[in-house]
């Protein structure tokens, strides 16, 4: 079993996980491939959030089972791991005989134990092994499976918050912040490998060093990653209204390499339902905290995540998200429909919104958010600005695609250069001349001097197939 594929769904955390156990196996010699046809053993690193990811793992555990059919592909063993398998062990390992291991959200850095052990297991498999010994600090090699200009950094591992609809505290564990001197060392190894930009992740990097005794909270970290020489770009994603100090926003406001651009996720602009979420905060502390942001820090973009049909969401505390979302206080949103999960504080609360109106209300959401982007998107026009080029854009050739400060990877709109050339990972100035939908359009004014095009590399080939 030498040579393994690694399937990591959910969140970017659960995505550090996987190129962790990537780095792990890696060092020991093992092949980490991304083709599953061609693997001994695959690794689904699942996720358990909500009903439509709970969905999407078992179909992922199934798709991956069928490569044990010697016409597909040359599986020996399976290892289901990640927050699914923290959730429901002996399910899956009853309901999916294909499976040869369970184990849960601890279980990455113990990755090369289990698979050693699955080498000597009978033809049963290694069942259920579960671990309750959960790491507070850590360096471990890890594999960066994003393009290589940028990476994820977590900040802590679990939770300290308990907002009734989340599972995750349960899944993950209490809050364990890891040491600045550690994610230091770990930004100053990817930034050796072309990393240029670090998006900053946890569960609430607010919450980050509130439970270690030597000082460390984000704007002592903010500092000394500014120090790392060569990276350029510092995004900072999940950070709680009712927590963010007036240190953080200077840094914001005025160290150059972080960008001006927070994930705020306030889930609902209600008192009520915000109270009902476990929130720690009201409606008008939310606006609060959006404004000082916007009236503080010229250019700042700001991102949020909203929550529709909670138990109890009437169509009056309906109508005040779409009212707080036309204000045009967020630049950026996603949207999710309530799920009903056991286990969770809500639970308890009747599960009254049908799910047909959860739907309606979600598009009616985004529906309300375009109309105001558009305003906003307009005044990028004749601004010039650097991007960062991600090469060319998947529908055609005429196309380079990139993103600015204000656009994270994978979830924002892009800025699209039609004018220009450049390589993939350079930053180049550009002039933004249109808006096509929620994307900028741009020409390049001025390229990047000294910039080198870096080649593929043997490590390119070990990646971690990211859904």
């Amino acid at each position: 079993m030498k040579n393994v594929h690694i399937i990591s769904l959910g969140c970017a955390r659960n995505l550090v996980d996987s190129e962790v156990m990537a780095g792990l196996l890696d060092k020991e010699g093992y092949a980490v491939t991304g083709e599953a046809s061609s693997a001994d053993l695959i690794i689904v690193n699942t996720c358990g959030f909500i009903n439509e990811a709970k969905k999407e793992s078992i179909d992922t555990i199934l798709e991956a089972a069928q490569f044990k059919d010697p016409e597909k592909g040359r599986l020996q063993k399976l290892v289901v791991s990640g927050c699914l398998a923290e959730r429901y062990p002996g399910e899956l390992k009853e309901n999916i005989p294909e499976v040869d291991l369970v184990t849960g959200t601890a279980a990455f850095s113990k990755i090369i134990q289990e698979v050693e052990l699955l080498k000597t297991s009978d033809s049963d498999g290694g069942g259920v092994r579960m671990h309750k010994d959960r790491l507070k600090d850590y360096d471990l090699p890890r594999v960066n499976s994003q393009p290589f200009y940028t990476a994820y950094l977590k900040l802590a591992e679990g939770c300290a918050k308990r907002c009734s609809f989340c599972i995750i505290p349960k899944l993950r564990g209490k809050l364990r912040s890891r040491s600045i001197a550690m994610l230091v060392k770990e930004a100053q190894e990817l930034v050796g490998t072309g990393v240029r930009e670090l998006n900053l992740i946890a569960q609430d990097l607010t919450d980050f060093g509130k439970d270690r005794s030597d000082g460390a909270n984000l704007a002592a970290l903010l500092r000394e990653l500014v120090k790392v020489e060569g990276l350029e770009w510092i995004r900072l994603f999940y950070a709680y209204p009712d927590q963010l100090d007036d240190e953080v926003i200077d840094l914001i406001k005025n160290e150059p390499k972080i960008c001006k651009y927070l994930d705020v996720p306030v889930q609902h602009i209600n008192d009520r339902i915000l109270t009902n979420m476990n929130r720690k905060v009201s409606g008008d502390q939310v606006r609060h905290m959006l404004r000082r942001l916007r009236e503080e820090v010229p250019g700042m973009v700001l991102r949020t995540s909203l929550m529709v049909g909670f138990p109890g969401e009437s169509e009056a505390h309906f109508r005040e998200l779409i009212d707080f979302v036309s204000e045009g206080l967020v630049d950026q949103l996603g949207v999710f429909t309530y799920s009903h999960e056991e286990g969770t504080a809500s639970f308890k609360f009747k599960d009254d919104v049908p799910e047909k109106t959860k739907l309606k209300r979600q598009k009616l959401v985004y529906d309300a958010h375009a109309k105001v982007s558009q305003a906003k998107l307009a005044k990028w026009i004749g601004q010039e600005i650097d991007v960062l080029v991600e090469g060319l854009h998947p529908e055609t050739d005429l196309l380079l695609k990139g993103r600015h400060y204000g656009q994270a990877p994978g979830i924002d709109n892009l800025t699209l250069i039609n004018e220009g050339t450049a390589e993939v990972g350079e930053m180049v100035r550009v002039r933004v001349t249109e808006i096509a939908g929620l994307d900028l359009i741009a020409s390049v004014v001025e390229r990047e001097k000294g910039f080198a095009p870096r080649r593929r590399t043997k490590a390119d080939a070990a990646v971690v197939t990211y859904l």
